[in-house]
Parts: C-alpha cells; structure tokens; sequence
C-alpha cells in the first residue's frame, strides 16, 4: 500500500503533529430526537443502563455532528478521550502477515489509570480482533462506536482512501453494528465517525436512516505515525478545554506512540482538574 493510501487509513484518528487538518463543515440546528438502533438480544438482556444520548437531525433530516460540550457546562472540566480502531476492508493479508492492527497494551493503560473512554471501530477491526472486541464491548469503562465497516471515505478527496458511493453508506454503517453483535458487544453506542473526518451535506444526508449521531473532535493529538511521544502529548495537553473530545488512535502499527502520550496525558490532565468522561457523558453536558 502507497504511503498515502496509508495514511489515509489512519487519518480518522488525527494527522501528524502540526501537518494535517480535518474539514468543518458548518453543523445544522437540532430539532427532534432519533432513535438508537436496535439492540441486539445480549444487550436485552443485560442490566438496564442508561441511554446514550444522541442529537437531533438538522434541517431535511440531515445526521447531526457533534464535535465538543459547551464550555462552563454543568460537567465543569470534563474531556473525552476518543481512540480509533482503524482497519480496512483490504488490510487481511497484512494482519496475516503479522501487522498488528490493535493495541492491547493502551487498552490495558487505559483500565489501569481508571480512564473512560469511547472506541471507534470498524467493523473489520471486530472481525480480526472478536476477543478484544468483546472485552472493550463488555467493560463498562468503555464504549464502541462505529468508524464503519471498511474504513473506506464518504467523500472525496479524503486522504486517498477509497471512496464508498452513496447507495453504500448506511450499509457500512449497519455492517459494522452487526460485526459489534457478532463480536458478543454490549457498551455500544449509535455514534458515528467518519472515516478521514471528511463528510459532505450528501454523506450527512445519505446516513440519516442510521439514526445515528456523527461525532468529529475539537482536539488533534497528532500520534498518526509519531515516534515522539512526548511531542503528541504536549498536543494534546496545549489544545484541551474544558470539554473538548480528544482523537486519538488504537492501532500500533502506525501509532506506536499513543500508549506512551496517554501515560502523560493522563495525571496532568487530572492535576490540572479534569475529569474523563466517555462521549455519552460528554454529551449529556
């Protein structure tokens, strides 16, 4: 794979410290609730649990996007941490070959330091990886939330990733909550997150039928291909605010560093007052 078919593999988590910047596009007024979609029997049979929280569709009904809480709101200094689980529909082989598209170590990180966190997956992560799938899945600590099935782009130009037509993209998005199911995931959750960040009005439009809520991200960490741990870090650290959604990735192959920047991350962020939320609880700010 080119380098930057590559790296737009991995651009849904952040660019590299001080390159690359994701699209915002302008965001649409809320009206009226969407529903979640359809639990599967394992989550029906689980405790009750409170419900994710979503945002209303903006005008024609297009998907919502949220991107960060209100500063000052009633959660005070709250700050999500979001990873992504990047793999593409194309990347079997390499997995094979011995590539690791997970992470394991940060997810063991993460329980140790206590820290709330939302996984964004692909549906073809929770095909290679179904035991870490599921133990994510089952950990109230976490949530999962969809990336899509193929990590492939919903518009284009997105960082050279293949691009999904429009007739495709509630598909990916439902392909991948069935893989969650399969996996035996029970913390999921209806968000979405565009692969590369990069979305359009037709791609906001094409998914409104998922009933799910789009979530971007206020803060960059930059650990897509950094070897310096303490430059992602120091990124992420001068760029949060009180209820800013952080995105970072769970990928060792080509995040080797984000174990270590959340090891700093985390015990300053708490100093200087902060609490970690998922982005359930974020939105409920």
């Amino acid at each position: 794979m080119s380098a930057l078919t590559l790296l737009g593999v991995l651009a849904g988590c952040g660019s590299p410290v001080g390159t690359l910047t994701e699209p915002v596009p302008s965001r649409a007024p809320s009206t009226a609730p969407p529903t979640a979609p359809s639990p599967s029997p394992s989550q029906q049979s689980a405790p009750a649990a409170r419900k994710a929280p979503t945002m209303a569709p903006g005008p024609a009904g297009r998907t919502p996007v949220f991107t960060r809480a209100a500063a000052g709101g009633p959660g005070g200094k709250v700050v999500a941490l979001t990873f992504d689980a990047d793999m593409t529909a194309d990347q079997g082989a390499r997995a094979a070959a011995g590539e690791h598209f997970d992470n394991p170590r940060l997810i063991a990180l993460l329980r140790r330091l206590k820290v709330p966190s939302t996984v964004f997956m692909t549906g073809r992560w929770a095909e290679e990886y179904p035991a870490q799938a599921r133990s994510i899945g089952t950990d109230p600590l976490f949530e999962i939330a969809n990336h899509s099935y193929s990590h492939y782009a919903f518009t284009t130009p997105c960082y050279g990733l293949p691009v999904v037509d429009r007739a495709g993209m509630r598909g990916e998005v439902e392909r991948a909550f069935a893989a969650f199911r399969e996996a035996g995931a029970r913390h999921v959750v209806p968000y979405f997150r565009f692969p590369g960040g990069c979305y359009d009005d037709a791609s906001l439009r094409a998914l409104a039928p998922a009933k799910v809520t789009a979530v971007q991200w206020d803060v960059v960490s930059g650990d897509a291909f950094a070897t310096d741990a303490d430059a992602v870090a120091a990124q992420v650290l001068d760029g949060v605010r009180p209820g800013s959604l952080v995105v970072m990735h769970c990928t060792r192959s080509a995040a080797p560093v984000t174990e270590e920047a959340v090891r700093q991350v985390v015990p300053e962020l708490r100093r200087r007052g902060y609490r970690f939320v998922k982005v359930s609880d974020l939105m409920r700010q």
